[in-house]
């Protein structure tokens, strides 16, 4: 039989990337967290975490965490609607999703007021894997495949478009000479970000020599609308800068439709089934088909 208590404290290890974080978070001593899984590790004869900076879990810990977020779930169904206590949502999502559609999907949700929401902002290519370790109720993503245990719903595709300002491209010559691309400086939002390169693979060049990271989908636009450098953007987000000429196509006009699917346990809650079912119809009239 299970401990959760000793599950508790694993989760919040890797949740929060350290033991003293995880006791913060537990309202505990650090020791008390490190005596917890060394007991958790006792019972099952194996690691659950390697003790690195920050700790990584094992695969027995991923499982562990995994099976932990399910019956939190399963909790969750059986919780009150009416008893007052806020619903804990934890939810990965892309950066650009919470820039554009998503909060006003969100928002709609009937039960959105009686939910505290928690959002991991990942890149679309990688945040699957917080659900796949278990650390998370939900995930938006660009992977359609599900993770063991759970189920995916296809939300519909955000276009992006290679942009920059007249001024970057006029001082570049980027549209008459697209090779210039490689030289010229590019925006990205984090490392695990490659919508540029495959811009670029796409005109048959190789990876941009200079960029720009920015980790903020709101400093991205206002990065390039300033000159410093041509990136990969949600028309969504920017529709009104290329009504107005103040976002130009960097080069030969260049559409790149990225597939978002909501990735949700099969153990789900009655809260989070009327969460994604708003967030499902939403997507369908905010996104691309």
């Amino acid at each position: 039989m299970l401990d959760y208590r000793l599950l508790e404290a694993l989760s919040a290890v890797i949740e929060t990337g350290g033991f003293e974080k995880a006791a913060q978070k537990l309202h505990l001593t650090q020791s008390a967290v490190s005596q917890r899984i060394r007991q958790l590790e006792h019972r099952l004869g194996q690691p659950v975490v390697l003790r690195r900076s920050p700790p990584v879990a094992t695969a027995l810990g991923r499982r562990l965490n995994n099976h932990l977020q399910q019956v939190k779930q399963l909790e969750l169904g059986l919780l009150d609607e009416e008893q007052g206590e806020p619903i804990k949502i934890r939810l990965t999502v892309n950066a650009d999703s919470m820039a554009t559609w998503l909060p006003q999907a969100i928002a709609a949700c009937p039960l959105s007021t009686q939910m505290d929401f928690d959002l991991v902002v990942e890149d679309q290519e990688v945040g699957l894997d917080r659900m796949r370790n278990g650390e998370v109720m939900a995930c938006i993503c660009a992977e359609a495949q599900p993770v063991n245990g759970g189920a995916v719903s296809s939300l519909g595709v955000l276009r992006y478009r290679a942009l920059a300002s007249p001024a970057f491209v006029e001082r570049y010559r980027t549209q008459s000479e697209p090779k210039r691309l490689v030289d010229a400086p590019c925006l990205i939002f984090n490392r695990d970000d490659r919508l540029q390169h495959q811009f670029l693979e796409a005109l048959g060049l190789p990876p941009p020599v200079r960029q720009h990271r920015v980790p903020s989908s709101e400093g991205f636009v206002e990065m390039a609308l300033h000159g410093m450098g041509y990136g990969m953007l949600p028309e969504l987000q920017v529709a009104d800068y290329l009504a107005s000429g103040q976002l130009v196509d960097v080069g030969p006009v260049f559409i790149l439709d990225v597939p978002l699917y909501w990735h949700f346990w099969q153990t789900e809650s009655a809260p989070l089934t009327a969460l994604r079912r708003t967030v499902l119809d939403h997507a369908s009239r905010l996104l691309q088909g």
